[in-house]
């Protein structure tokens, strides 16, 4: 049975269409998710992420234990402050994408994706072991609630006193929503501004309402489908499409996410170096695609070029925004020139792809 999230009922009322996704009842969509996806590029969306993992450390060495356990520096992290960064294997494969938020001196809360939080948790309390710190898993205690779109910061601005100018990107401050304590993020999975609100489950639905209510008629609810489509149009990897534990964070193309200045030794440090050392010396670099027409490549879909398959999608759709195809996947390096002309196998068709930057969409 899936786990609901503690805004479950609420999503019941709104009419959601839910989905399972890693074990969690989750809203795919409300109606429409191309008016879900357009009102965050537009105005702003309201999110329920509540299926999130969120692990906090605290204790004097919790800054030392992060960076054995991940491959970046999260102790040079200044309290108000997160970091995007990832949890590797002694082989250097990725087991998941991370936002790490220092939230005072001692007390960091890492968020994990899903499907992984077990895996995240179990791995944090291992390799915590040794250091002065306590590790607690916060996951079913803590709701998530994203708000983003251009209009984010007027929705929040309208219910809480937090300095939202002063509020960088990657920045996060404890403030008050409808009289409920939250940490308030100013980060998200979209390519818009926006802010994430981290509260207490039994508080989810208040500070849903609250936020809901301050965003009256522009907000829309906004489900997992469009979430998709927002993060591939910002080309932003997703674990287990963009990311797996056969990858290192190089062949994604994020290899900045790692650490070498770190004077301690972190997990997976000795097979990173070797793979940075390789340079282009690799079988398949991450590149994006662009279509023509209206059929979309999808995940798995085989890459050609001319009759020889040199690569595999790994999230593609009919991008709302730009109103043509777009996708991700793994390439030779030799084929990864922007302007390169590649075909995806659609179902037995040929479609044409051409090679672009990352990513599709970036806002104004």
């Amino acid at each position: 049975m899936s786990t609901q999230s503690p805004l479950h009922e609420v999503h019941s009322k709104l009419g959601a269409s839910f989905t399972d996704f890693a074990g969690w009842s989750m809203p795919l969509r409300y109606g429409s998710e191309l008016a879900e996806h357009k009102a965050v590029r537009e105005a702003a969306g309201i999110f329920d992420l509540s299926h999130m993992g969120e692990i906090e450390l605290t204790g004097p060495e919790a800054g030392r234990a992060l960076d054995y356990a991940l491959v970046g520096k999260l102790s040079a992290v200044k309290p108000g402050r997160a970091r995007y960064t990832m949890i590797c294997d002694v082989e250097g494969g990725v087991l998941d994408d991370l936002v790490v938020y220092r939230i005072g001196e001692d007390h960091y809360m890492v968020v994990a994706n899903a499907a992984n939080a077990a895996v995240v948790s179990d791995e944090l309390h291992a390799r915590a072991e040794g250091f002065a710190v306590e590790v607690a898993d916060q996951s079913t205690a803590c709701a998530l609630i994203a708000v983003q779109g251009p209009r984010a910061v007027d929705i929040i601005g309208a219910v809480c006193d937090a300095d939202l100018p002063s509020l960088p990107y990657y920045g996060c401050v404890p403030t008050i929503i409808g009289g409920d304590d939250v940490l308030l993020a100013r980060t998200g999975y979209t390519g818009e501004d926006g802010f994430e609100v981290y509260a207490e489950s039994p508080h989810a639905t208040d500070v849903w309402t609250t936020l809901s209510t301050a965003g009256e008629p522009f907000l829309l609810p906004a489900g997992l489908a469009c979430r998709d489509t927002l993060r591939l149009e910002a080309g932003m990897p997703l674990y287990g499409n963009e990311l797996t534990s056969d990858m290192t964070p190089f062949d994604a193309g994020l290899g900045r996410v790692v650490k070498f200045d770190k004077t301690a030794d972190f997990v997976g440090r000795a097979a990173l170096e070797r793979r940075r050392d390789q340079g282009d010396a690799v079988e398949q670099v991450l590149v994006g695609l662009i279509g023509e027409g209206r059929r979309a490549a999808r995940h798995g879909y085989a890459v050609l070029d001319g009759d020889k398959q040199v690569g595999t999608v790994t999230s593609g759709a009919l991008s709302p925004t730009l109103g043509h195809p777009i996708a991700m996947a793994y390439v030779p390096p030799a084929l990864t020139e922007p302007g390169t002309k590649l075909t995806v196998d659609i179902r037995g068709k040929s479609m044409p792809v051409t090679v672009v930057k990352l990513p599709f969409y970036k806002r104004a």
